[in-house]
Order: C-alpha cells, then structure tokens, then sequence
C-alpha cells in the first residue's frame, strides 16, 4: 500500500475524523514532516475561502492551520452546500458547478473523482504525507457504488485506513465489528488500525473489550483516546450544544435564529467562547427571547430560509426586538434579508422569483452565478475597528442604504450597511467576530460594558496543541512513524483481513 498517504474513516459522521486529522496534522509537522490534509468530498454549509481563491469545507480550512499551511483548493477538490432535501451546490477544485440533484449527482461522480484525482497527485508529489480524510461511513452500502468520499478513494491510491469511532455515543464496539463486517474482503484488509475517541472514565475498564474487539477482528486497537473537555475546533456543520466556557453573572444575550440552510455559523464561535456573551439557538417551533442583540446567520437558501423565518413568526419578533431598542446584525444571507427585495433569476438557490425582504434597510439583492470569493480585511465604520474574514456569496446589492457602510475594506470596496438610528447592522464578511478590535467594538455598540478580551486564534491554536498532544500520549505511534518511514502496516494486519 502507498505509505505516503493515510486515510481516516468514522463509522459514524461526527466519529471525531476531522479533529484526528487536525490532530495529526500538528503532530507531525511538529516533527518536521511536510504534511497536508486531504477530504475528497465534503458536504457541509461552513466553508472557507483558499488562498488561490476557491471555496473549501471549514475542517480543511483548520486542518492546514495546524499543518501551519494556508488552505488551497486541492485539499478539499469536491464540496457538496446542500441548498434543498434532495439538493445542493456542487463546488469543484473551489468553483461552483452546478446545483444537482442527488440522482444527477451520484451520475457526476466518476467525472468528480478524476477532479479529486488530480488534486491528490498535486499534493501526494509536493508533500512527504497526505492525510486524509473520510465522510460519513465507508459502511453506508447505498453509496458504495462510484465512492469517492471513502473506501472507493482509498481503493483509488490504494492506502491503508484507520477507522475511529465515538465511544461517547455508545454501542462502540458494535460500530468498530459492524463496519468492519459490512467492506468487502479488500477494503477489511486496508484498515490498518481502530481508534477509540471521545472516551471518559478508567481506561483499563475498556480493556476486555479491546481485547475482544483485536481478536473478533484481527486489527489492532491503537489507542483510546479521551474526552476533552472545553476542546474547541470549529465544527464540519453540526450546531455546538455545550457551553464552551463559564458565562459571567452580567452577560450580553444574543439570540441566533436557525435556519435549515444555515451557513458558516462558525461566525458565531468567538461569541460563543467569550465569558462576558450568552449565545442562545432560537430553533424551529421555539419564540426568540428577550436579548440584547439579534443576529441572522448566512443561509445556503436565503429566499426559502426567509420564508421559514416567516412560517415561524419571527418576523413580528424582530420588530418586537427592534422597537424595544434592541439591536440586530445581519451576515450574508442574514444581511440580504434585512433589504426590501430578493431577486433569484436564475433559480440559483430554488425556484426562480423575488422574495420580499424584511424591508429594514433600503436596499435590494441580486443572485448572480459567478459566486464572489474572497479573503478581506478592513475596518468597521463605527470605532475603525480592525476587521478580518471572507466573502463567499452570490448575492449583489444595490440600494440607497450602502451609502453608509458598515465597513471599509482595504481593497477600497465598502461592505453592508447601516441603519440611521443606527441600532440595525448587515454585511457579507464571514468571520466578523474573529479579530479582538471588531468584536469588542460590536459588543460595546450591543450594550456591553467589554472587561475580557478573547485571542480567537490563538484559542484555535491551544485546541489544535492540546489535540495533538492528546494523540501523542494515547496513541501507539509506532504505527504512524512505520506509515512515515515508508512502510504501510501490511504485516501488521491480522486474521480479520
């Protein structure tokens, strides 16, 4: 098997693939190896602008900061935005294609794959190790045929497999057996080694299972490693549940509403992490609280997330919101909404028409096709805050209310807008919270008297450290220096193959 190049697989989405690939990304580049993360294809709704200019997933995007690389295109050459129930937005190697189908697109596949193809031979030739990454379960026997996301890539470039599996859902032994009972003799024989993630309590309890599992299966267990508690790594799409930090008693109350088609709610992270700022998800059939400060998030479907919006009576509430001097942001899809009309042509995101807006900000939105991506920087308008992000959207604006910007980007564009009374705020710039200056500004214009501060990065820095440091003493090395040193693991493997 190709030594260069190994791959993670869950038996499960949310198994914990991302954040090992983070995880070993870090540890070896610590060691001086030039490694690069790798997913095939991606379905997900947080992205990430690359330095080239294209559109990845948000887990690669973290994935090469701890490989200390800026994210490219190739390392994440298919990305799927679901935009309905059976569709999404098809980017390839960072530029969109086409919106299709699941049907029409499980018949592009074979096209997708040369594409992923191409992406990994550019990175398996200017790196010494490619690690890369599955999507969902390689056991989900109705997308076997034209894999491109699994064992179908594996099988490709012939790579051996680790198979990690969450012990904090339970039924892990279950999940590592059945997977494993569901490949084919050829793909069994791929997987080099299983992982235990996400484990609390006495590990030496796990031992007679380890023991069962290594002889049931004939692959060895290579390390269990435990819950971490507070870690943050931005998530692939899941919403976060726990509170990351301890709230202050005297606390700033954002309210979220969730769309179905929300987009890079990441932008929300360093809110959420902050000790001085309660972030609460209003969901479907819940009214939005009394809060400070409202924000609506992007949406991969503006128009139809619009209507859901309305179908769940938070429009009134945000007027209610409004007229008691509480404060509202929009992002992206969020700020489009703030506008009088929205216009789809095309079709881009749905049916073709025009929406009405929520008419609070005097403006209207065009979707266009050529979908605008970049990485900025700039300053708000309000204090001359420094601000850093991105912008992915296909969404042109037009209107009286861009005469009063909300920020000033360094390429001389302007961005957003806001309200006269000045209590309503939109723009498209993904990762408005990110840099220290703007977020503290924003907090301060929300109500709150800012005591802490918060090194956003640094925080993703610590979490991908602490991760990397975890593997180191959890996992049987020994195996990853053999894949190093050129040797795949094949006489490792057992019976089980």
């Amino acid at each position: 098997m190709n030594p260069k190049t190994l791959m993670i697989q869950g038996t499960t989405s949310d198994a914990g693939k991302s954040v090992m690939v983070a995880g070993l990304c870090r540890l070896l580049a610590r060691r001086g190896v030039r490694v690069v993360p790798f997913k095939p294809q991606n379905m997900a709704l947080n992205s990430a602008v690359t330095v080239d200019g294209g559109e990845i997933g948000r887990a690669q995007a973290v994935q090469a900061q701890a490989a200390f690389l800026e994210p490219h295109t190739d390392m994440n050459p298919v990305l799927l935005k679901p935009n309905t129930d059976i569709g999404a937005q098809v980017i390839i190697q960072g530029r969109a294609l086409a919106n299709m189908d699941a049907r029409r697109y499980h018949d592009y596949k074979p096209i997708a794959m040369q594409a992923v193809l191409d992406s990994y031979q550019r990175l398996s030739a200017a790196y010494d190790m490619v690690l890369v990454e599955g999507a969902g379960s390689p056991a989900e026997i109705n997308l076997r045929n034209n894999d491109i996301a699994n064992m179908g890539f594996a099988e490709a470039v012939n790579c051996p497999v680790w198979l990690v599996s969450d012990i904090d859902r339970g039924g892990v032994f279950a999940h590592l057996y059945g997977t494993l009972a569901l490949l084919a003799e050829s793909e069994r024989a791929r997987v080099t080694g299983l992982i235990i993630n996400r484990f609390r309590g006495d590990v030496s309890l796990l031992t007679p299972g380890l023991d069962w599992l290594t002889r049931e299966t004939g692959k060895p267990v290579l390390g269990v490693l435990p819950y971490l508690k507070g870690l943050h790594l931005e998530a692939e799409d899941a919403l976060p549940c726990e509170s990351a930090v301890a709230k202050d008693s005297e606390r700033l109350r954002v309210a979220v509403p969730v769309m179905a088609r929300i987009s890079n709610h990441t932008d929300f992270d360093p809110l959420r992490l902050h000790p001085q700022v309660e972030v609460i998800w209003v969901r479907a059939g819940e009214s939005i609280p009394t809060v400070d400060l409202m924000i609506l998030p992007g949406s991969k479907s503006t128009r139809g997330d619009l209507q859901r919006l309305r179908d769940q009576g938070w429009e009134e509430q945000i007027h209610r919101h409004l007229r008691y001097g509480g404060k509202l942001i929009g992002i992206c899809g969020g700020f489009q909404m703030l506008g009088q009309w929205i216009h789809d042509p095309a079709g881009l995101e749905g049916e073709p028409g025009s929406s009405p807006g929520l008419g609070l900000l005097d403006f209207e939105t065009t979707l266009e096709p050529e979908k605008q991506l970049r990485r900025v920087e700039g300053c708000l308008t309000q204090d001359r805050a420094f601000v850093t992000g991105y912008e992915i959207h296909a969404g042109v604006s037009a209107g009286p209310a861009l005469a009063k910007p909300a920020i000033h980007l360094s390429d001389r564009r302007l961005d957003g807008a806001v309200s006269d009374d000045g209590q309503i705020l939109g723009a498209y710039l993904h990762g408005l919270f990110d840099a220290a200056s703007a977020r503290d500004a924003l907090l301060r214009w929300a109500g709150l008297a800012v005591r802490e501060t918060l090194d956003y990065r640094q925080l993703r820095e610590d979490g991908i450290n602490r991760l990397a440091d975890a593997i180191a003493e959890h996992l049987d090395l020994q195996f990853l220096d053999r894949l190093v040193q050129g040797d795949s693991g094949n006489r490792r493997m057992g019976a089980g193959s």
